[in-house]
């Protein structure tokens, strides 16, 4: 990590520290949507083995919304974001920044749900576990990068908070896709996610790249 991009880490990780409002919100949202989802569905019984995954990526991605559009919200205050455009260092070290803290926020609101969905709906892997560390995380990436790129692009709309699910769900569909078909298969057990894992990866890299690529064009644009 360069000196820039731990610095914008550092502090992103202490501001949530301090307000927690991020995860505190996702949590909240995530377990409302688990909730609803449980309430609908007998979670159970058989059926559950097989709509658990799409819940538990559902949730992830509407939930990660909040956090998403408080990243860049919060650099509005007090001007911060126009030093920041103002300062030597290239982009691409604040949107990594933004990407890493939005991945760590959302990876421990779903490491706080793993217990909340065992205990519901009564899981049981029937496939490999340990593909489950390559699935979410990979899914998890996409999510917080494609996020992370468009709520900068909607941070100048009075209607950011509306327009980046617009923007950001169409284009996420593939990797919500291949997330929840890998997470059922997993649970499953009845066929190998390995392709889909392989198509995470490789959407990661993409629009990684192409975020990477284009984020100083989004981010100095008046």
């Amino acid at each position: 990590m360069t000196s820039a991009l731990w610095t914008h880490l550092i502090k992103d990780l202490r501001i949530e520290w301090r307000s927690k409002d991020a995860i505190n919100s996702m949590l909240f949202f995530a377990l409302l949507v688990v909730v609803l989802f449980s309430m609908a569905f007998d979670p159970r019984g058989p059926f559950a083995q097989q709509i658990v995954g799409g819940v538990l990526c559902v949730a992830t991605m509407f939930a990660s919304v909040s956090a998403l559009n408080q990243a860049w919200a919060r650099e509005i205050r007090h001007q911060v974001l126009d030093a920041q455009r103002m300062a030597p260092t290239p982009g691409a070290e604040l949107f990594l920044a933004k990407v890493i803290a939005n991945f760590l926020f959302v990876t421990i609101v779903q490491v706080a749900l793993a217990p909340v969905f065992w205990v519901m709906y009564n899981l049981n892997v029937q496939g490999q576990a340990w593909q489950l560390a390559l699935v979410l995380p990979l899914g998890t990436w996409a999510l917080v990068a494609n996020g992370t790129f468009f709520a900068a692009l909607a941070i100048r709309s009075r209607n950011r908070e509306l327009l980046l699910p617009l923007i950001l769900f169409p284009i996420f569909l593939p990797a919500l896709l291949a997330m929840v078909v890998a997470t059922t298969s997993i649970l499953t057990g009845e066929s190998d996610p390995t392709l889909w894992i392989k198509l995470l990866l490789g959407y990661d890299i993409i629009f990684t790249t192409v975020s990477l690529l284009l984020f100083d064009v989004v981010f100095h644009a008046e």
